[in-house]
């Protein structure tokens, strides 16, 4: 008797763990796939679970923030699902590498085209992303997820520092500080330049000494021959005046 009472607490402890921690991973997230730094350009994947058992996932919409606006957004295919972007015009306009953009993206909607994602399974949804903003720790995208039987899960609460996540938390891109690579390889691209055009410096030093060596050797070697062909003309003269004598 015991030993059922046991098993029976234990079996009611498991299966609280399990209810309280699923929607701590069954809900719509982001994550980059590497690291998306401030400034600069991210790929990011928006991961969708099907939380039910009796209908699939076919239509996820995520709404981009508005107050750190994205001008480039470019979805990757995925097979069985069509992606529409949607522009909105800007109060303010930004400037991205030198160029005023007077509009961004507001919202990705994917739909399916067949099935979708159905029970027990997950799908996600690369985006590539840019330019990140610099001012900003991490970005939050409103995500609206849609069952074939008309549920609604609408994935919109912004989840708070130092308090527990929401029913409904809305999926948290973290962006990590800009580390300078672009600058660093930058850097080295010249010094490889620099150091390239010091080699070519050189070579053509190199060569133009090969070619003053190789103009005196032969002026030398002319003048060799002049010489010894007038010492042959005066060795013929003196021959011919001492016949003479």
């Amino acid at each position: 008797m015991k030993v059922s009472r046991i098993a029976a607490a234990g079996g009611v402890a498991a299966s609280a763990v399990l209810v309280l921690s699923a929607p701590a991973f069954a809900h719509v997230g982001v994550e980059p796939e590497g690291v998306a730094a401030q400034g600069g350009y991210a790929v990011i994947d928006f991961k969708v679970p099907n939380e039910r058992d009796n209908a699939s996932t076919t239509k996820l919409e995520v709404a981009f923030p508005a107050d750190h606006p994205l001008a480039s957004v470019m979805p990757e295919p995925v097979n069985g699902w069509t992606a529409k972007v949607t522009r909105s015009k800007l109060d303010k306009p930004l400037e991205l590498h030198g160029q005023k953009i007077d509009e961004a993206v507001t919202k990705v909607t994917w739909t399916a085209d067949g099935k979708g994602i159905e029970p027990g399974f997950f799908q996600k949804f690369p985006l590539s992303v840019g330019q990140l903003p610099e001012d900003a720790d991490e970005l939050v995208f409103k995500a609206i997820q849609t069952y074939d039987n008309k549920e609604v899960v609408r994935w919109i609460e912004v989840p708070q520092k130092g308090e527990e996540e929401p029913e409904y938390p809305a999926p948290v891109l973290a962006l990590s500080e800009a580390d300078g690579d672009a600058h660093g390889a930058s850097s080295n691209a010249s010094d490889d330049a620099e150091a390239a055009a010091a080699d070519t410096d050189a070579d053509d030093r190199a060569a133009a000494s090969g070619d003053s060596s190789d103009t005196t050797a032969r002026v030398l070697a002319v003048v060799g021959i002049v010489v010894g062909v007038a010492g042959v003309a005066f060795g013929v003269l003196a021959g011919r005046r001492r016949t003479a004598a």
